[in-house]
């Protein structure tokens, strides 16, 4: 393959729950092994993003999932840590890229040509590969997580403030998943930004 078409396509999964890591991926996929039904991961159901993730593994040229802690998420910000995750996948990769297309509108510090598309987890498929890997794996830590901290329901919201889960929240108070720089968390219990 040219390294010409060695273009890597990255997307992040988890800046708008109240718990656990954010997730990042960036995915390079070989032009001679199509994958059909890319799409942004929001718009597929999880059955399809659950068939579609082995698929991207096993035909993409190279490949990465990284993660941003809670901990470094509370410590530099949402959008600090969603570059940091990205950045950590881009560097993970097994091939260098040439180029990386990031969904949305800000960039990672890496060492290649960068450009941010909006929209493009919907709109290019190398990025809506990268959208699908990133949140499946982040759905499959916050199940983890649910198993970990038993009454938050994290396997059903995944971390979303959902009515469920704000009800939880205030009845168990905040666990160490719970991002404490996040507004309903600090409103609920501004004794435990710690």
């Amino acid at each position: 393959m040219s390294t010409k078409a060695l273009v890597a396509g990255v997307d992040e999964a988890g800046r708008g729950p109240l718990a656990g890591p954010v997730a990042a991926a960036a995915v390079i996929l070989d032009p001679q092994r199509p994958i059909s039904g890319l799409a942004d991961s929001k718009r597929l159901t999880p059955r399809r993003r659950e068939a579609l993730d082995p698929e991207i593994r096993e035909k993409a040229v190279a490949f990465a999932v990284a993660f941003a802690t809670v901990e470094e998420i509370d410590r530099i910000n949402i959008l600090q840590a969603t570059l940091l995750a990205m950045k950590r996948a881009v560097e993970s990769l097994g091939v260098a890229p040439r180029s990386v297309l990031v969904d949305g509108n800000q960039c990672p510090r890496i060492a290649c040509a960068v450009e941010a598309v909006v929209g493009g987890d919907g709109s290019v498929p190398v990025i809506s590969a990268a959208s699908i890997l990133a949140k499946v794996a982040r759905d499959r830590e916050l199940c983890a997580l649910d198993v970990r901290f038993p009454g938050y329901g994290f396997a059903q919201h995944k971390g979303y403030p959902t009515r469920e889960h704000l009800t939880a929240l205030r009845e168990l108070g905040p666990c160490d998943q719970h991002r404490r720089s996040f507004r309903p968390v600090q409103e609920l219990f501004p004794h435990h930004r710690g």
